[in-house]
């Protein structure tokens, strides 16, 4: 496990792949900003730039008495700056920021750009360096361009609810945010080939990333359609009634069994060998066709063991894992062994334990993570960065352009 020192800038950095890239974070709730904090992960030094009523995913409800769980696990790593963008002289700073920075992240609608003066037909010559990255529902043309676009509100319109609700019964909502998510990996993969292409070219560009595209990218698999197929597409990407969430003598076991090799050894572990010397059940198709044959006695076997008991008697024999919470995560040992979960320290909240490290680099790891900022926690280290003295500052506060 990874602990951190409250302010991890005072110890000497590691080195990330994109240690030397500024990052302007200007989006909110998840992703755009879980996006800006992979590319934090990697090294690059992002700051957080929130409007004076913060990141509304600070106001989602928690158990935590001061501070989103959600705000925190999204925003790890972050300088926090407060700046009051419809305020010409917040426009100054931010023009300022530029100045120096390498991309910059939002997420408003088409039309909020260029209300605001920050649209990239306006950056993309003064700033031609620039790597302008856009997260939208529906990107940047089409008669729903300015609508709002939230992950649930995409799940449902692409067919990912239609195919996580059983047959013949309501759509289901996948829970987690699994759009955003992908998104936010979207955002770290464009902006990084941005990046890498700058590096040839010497040119910014933009980058648009929607929930649209990253909720049907999740779906590849199944969004094909050949000619003089019916509309049905989705039909033939169930693995059958074996491979799946099965109940045991007490919790579930989730195992997979679409190869021959595991099917057979799926057998042997439960006590039916025989299941799999019968020619009937041979080919996934075909336990698929008889899954009503198989399912009964597969699941009474499945009695005679708990989930976690079954968990190990499959070991590496069987893909398998019994079903747990999220919490359990944090003291699993193959996260700890993979150093997964680091301790931060946060003025509010205090001593946590987070996520951290989604990638393995060997010569370039990166800098320790450190805890998501508090409102406007870094505004007077950034700004006196950018040349700012601390009389200038102090007016700005005044001003209420800064928090």
């Amino acid at each position: 496990m990874t602990h951190v020192s409250a302010d991890a800038t005072m110890d000497p950095p590691l080195k990330g792949p994109l240690t030397g890239i500024r990052v302007l974070d200007l989006s909110a709730y998840i992703a755009g900003p879980y996006g800006c904090t992979l590319l934090a992960d990697m090294g690059a030094d992002v700051i957080k730039i929130e409007p004076p009523a913060g990141d509304n995913l600070r106001k989602y409800p928690s158990t935590l008495e001061n501070e989103s769980r959600a705000f925190l696990g999204i925003n790890r790593s972050k300088r926090g700056l407060v700046l009051d963008l419809k305020r010409s002289e917040g426009m100054e700073v931010l023009l300022k920021l530029l100045a120096s920075a390498d991309v910059l992240v939002h997420n408003f609608r088409p039309s909020v750009p260029p209300r605001l003066g920050i649209d990239y037909d306006r950056f993309k010559s003064a700033y031609p360096r620039l790597i302008y990255c856009v997260v939208n529902g529906y990107g940047e043309t089409g008669p729903m361009k300015d609508n709002a676009g939230y992950d649930q509100v995409l799940q449902s319109m692409t067919g990912i609810c239609a195919l996580q609700g059983k047959h013949g019964e309501p759509p289901e909502i996948v829970y987690g945010s699994v759009v955003d998510y992908y998104a936010a990996a979207m955002v770290a993969s464009g902006v990084s080939a941005a990046l890498f292409d700058r590096e040839r070219s010497g040119q910014g560009q933009y980058v648009g990333v929607s929930l649209l595209r990253s909720a049907l990218a999740m779906q590849s698999a199944r969004f094909i359609w050949a000619e003089g197929e019916s509309r049905e597409v989705g039909r033939d990407m169930r693995s059958g009634g074996v491979t799946g969430m099965h109940p045991a003598r007490e919790g579930f076991i989730y195992f997979s069994a679409n190869t021959p090799h595991f099917w057979q050894a799926l057998c042997e572990r439960v006590g039916l060998p025989e299941l799999a010397d019968d020619p009937r059940y041979g080919t996934l198709r075909a336990r698929a066709s008889n899954a009503h044959k198989i399912l009964p006695r597969l699941h009474a076997a499945l009695q005679k063991h708990t989930a976690l008991e079954w968990e190990k008697i499959f070991g590496d024999a069987v893909p398998c894992a019994a079903a747990r919470s999220i919490d359990e995560m944090f003291d699993h040992p193959q996260v700890l062994a993979e150093d997964m979960v680091a301790t931060l320290q946060h003025s509010k909240v205090g001593t946590y334990r987070g996520f951290t490290k989604p990638i393995k680099f060997s010569n370039t790891p990166g800098p320790a993570p450190f805890a998501a900022p508090t409102m406007g926690q870094h505004s007077s280290e950034v700004l006196m960065e950018h040349g700012y003295s601390l009389e200038d500052i102090e007016r700005l506060r005044k001003l209420y352009v800064i928090a």
